[in-house]
């Protein structure tokens, strides 16, 4: 038999494992610990959009679905981004319903790269974005954000990155890890140079709705930027619905019909069941979802001043429900001041450079947790740095 290196692709072989994985199976093995680690809503999906679901198993709704989605949620998503980005997509063809905004943002990297392209990636980014454009023969080029110009990208920073083989921009915002959102002129900026260099934009907007001050803006909804951007969204955050595995995206038809083929080849379609529960949450959980937010939006404001407090300088992250504190006054690597955090006070952040090297020397806190739990965190937090304080 092949030695294991050889039965192994290179391409797989050459990607690290994701660095929140890693650190997870360390608290998987220990009890009694507060996480501030898992980037999912502590509520359950919403009562009446169960009911959908099993309503839906009751009628007997479960065969396949077209490879594009069932039309009727296809609808009500048309109908959602006109109201939400000011954009009309065709639901017959510029929308497609994924597995997750995971598997949209895969299939949008394969259906546009050639071997060798290159996407331009803000970092800290979300721990998938790399490895996908490398599995799909791109290569990433990463551009730093820092808390000084508070994790947005400018045009000015992106503008020397790109070079001949620059295809596209992946941006995420409001952001994961560090909360950042995009200011309408940065966004503007953008476009500018998108439009400029013949750019494509895959535009992850997963947390959009989770806009805490102001009103989120989409980069597709500037002038001509519609026809060259892939815009990405799912039920998982805004309506806690992440073990429903659904999301979406749209974009120009050609494109969409792209990654019509990869998907019906991989996953078919997105089960059944979670589109009719999607077509619920789009079409009466709006109330749900404000109360939802406006609990993380107290939440964001606990954490953040707690933080503040105990003397973990923490960036107001503006969406999403991350919070991003820098760890300086420790001296201890973003690794180093996760892991023993673990060990000594048993709570669970994720290490800053898990979102590559622009994330050392930050942790990320997830606030998408009880107020009781935030609480019992910053505590122990305290104890924490008042011992390894070096500053």
């Amino acid at each position: 038999m092949r030695p294991a290196r050889e039965r192994i692709s290179p391409v797989v072989r050459s990607l690290p494992p994701s660095g929140i994985r890693r650190f997870f199976d360390l608290v998987a093995e220990m009890k009694g610990v507060v996480s501030l680690g898992v980037g999912e809503p502590d509520f359950v999906t919403p009562q009446h959009i169960r009911d959908m679901a099993m309503y839906s198993l009751e009628q007997g709704y479960t065969s396949y679905t077209s490879n594009y989605g069932i039309l009727e949620l296809r609808e009500a998503i048309s109908d959602y981004l006109e109201h939400f980005i000011g954009n009309v997509y065709d639901p017959r063809r510029e929308i497609l319903v994924t597995v997750g905004v995971s598997e949209a943002v895969d299939l949008a990297l394969r259906a546009i790269l050639e071997p060798g392209d290159e996407v331009i990636i803000p970092e800290p980014c979300y721990v998938s974005y790399k490895p996908c454009t490398v599995l799909a023969g791109g290569v990433p080029v990463v551009v730093s954000t820092t808390v000084q110009n508070g994790f947005q990208l400018t045009a000015r920073d992106l503008e020397p990155h790109i070079t001949e083989r620059t295809k596209a921009i992946l941006l995420c915002y409001p952001n994961n890890p560090t909360g950042a959102t995009l200011s309408y002129e940065n966004l503007e900026g953008i476009a500018s140079i998108a439009a400029k260099h013949d750019l494509l934009v895959i535009s992850d907007e997963i947390y959009g709705e989770l806009t805490y001050s102001g009103r989120h803006v989409s980069i597709a909804s500037f002038p001509d930027m519609q026809e060259r951007t892939i815009v990405l969204n799912g039920f998982s955050k805004a309506h806690a619905m992440t073990g429903w595995r659904i999301g979406y995206a749209a974009g120009p038809s050609d494109i969409i019909a792209a990654m019509v083929k990869i998907h019906q080849y991989v996953a078919l379609c997105a089960p059944i069941t979670a589109q009719k529960a999607a077509r619920e949450a789009l079409l009466h959980g709006d109330h749900e979802k404000e109360r939802m937010k406006n609990r993380y939006d107290e939440r964001r404001r606990l954490i953040v001043r707690g933080l503040n407090e105990i003397g973990l300088a923490c960036f107001e992250p503006k969406g999403a429900f991350y919070a991003f504190p820098s760890i300086a006054v420790t001296g201890m690597s973003s690794e180093e001041f996760a892991e023993r955090l673990l060990q000594e006070e048993k709570v669970a952040v994720v290490p800053g450079n898990a979102f590559g090297q622009s994330g050392e020397g930050y942790v990320r806190c997830s606030y998408a947790a009880s107020v009781d739990n935030i609480l019992i965190a910053l505590e122990r937090m305290a104890r924490f740095v008042e011992r390894h304080r070096r500053i």
